[in-house]
């Protein structure tokens, strides 16, 4: 789905990362981890070809960066403020499939079909009607997620997914992903501060360590040396009686 190869990444004359060189598999759910500032945004926007890369080659879904952002989802972390939080839920969908256009009466039969169908599937249904200012986080959530699959990408990126929602809703955000790779084939790429809501879904994590780029899977990830080296405090990895796994600062 996405290949690295030597890739480094300057910005403003500052090297953020380099020697970024992994494959990331199709059909997976793969973290983007880091510290702050170690260059999490900046490796997403490389993706969707937003800024060129220094040296090396980047290919995702097997063309350069930003020849096939027509099959990318892509759901930012300030997601209400860039909709507008006077827009219906349903119309914040049907962006997704009519935004070259002006307006929202331009929708066919069966892209308006499509939105019904897309907002169901994310659970989203029975508010698809309410402003987007009258919804909670969790809903707003589940709305982006909606307006991001409704095009039917092949892969599709959270910057963030989790944040300022209850510990519930993460929860039901997080199964929702799971089912979503699942049941529509997408790989999905997620940008996470706080692995531990995700560790049961996760499969693959990249991870900006030294001013490095790092691929591997999650068996390896979740280690304490290496886990209290990238966040620059000492963590602890536990086992449940149960079998999870969760991380904790001690």
């Amino acid at each position: 789905m996405l290949v690295f190869a030597d890739v480094s990444v300057v910005r403003g004359g500052r090297l953020i990362w380099s020697e970024g060189t992994f494959a990331v598999p199709a059909g997976g759910i793969t973290a983007v981890i880091g510290s702050n500032g170690s260059g999490k945004t900046t490796l997403l926007q490389v993706v969707l070809g937003l800024i060129p890369v220094a040296s090396g080659h980047v290919r995702v879904l097997g063309e350069p960066p930003g020849e096939a952002t027509a099959a990318i989802g892509y759901v930012p972390q300030n997601y209400v403020a860039a909709a507008g939080n006077a827009i219906r839920a349903c119309d914040a969908v049907q962006l997704g499939l009519t935004g070259d256009r002006w307006g929202f009466g331009r929708a066919t039969a069966p892209q308006r079909a499509r939105v019904e169908e897309i907002l169901a599937a994310v659970d989203a249904g029975d508010f698809a009607h309410r402003r987007l200012s009258q919804l909670s986080g969790g809903q707003r959530q589940r709305v982006a997620i909606a307006e991001a699959l409704v095009s039917r990408p092949r892969l599709l990126i959270l910057d963030e997914p989790l944040t300022a929602i209850d510990l519930r809703n993460q929860r039901e955000i997080v199964a929702l992903l799971a089912r979503i790779r699942d049941e529509f084939g997408v790989t999905i790429l997620v940008v996470a501060h706080d692995l531990n809501p995700l560790l049961g879904v996760l499969d693959s994590a990249i991870y900006l360590l030294d001013g490095h780029a790092h691929f591997d899977t999650m068996d390896e990830v979740v280690n304490a040396e290496l886990l209290s080296h990238l966040y620059g405090t000492s963590i602890q990895v536990v086992h449940t009686p149960q079998g999870d796994l969760y991380m904790r600062s001690i």
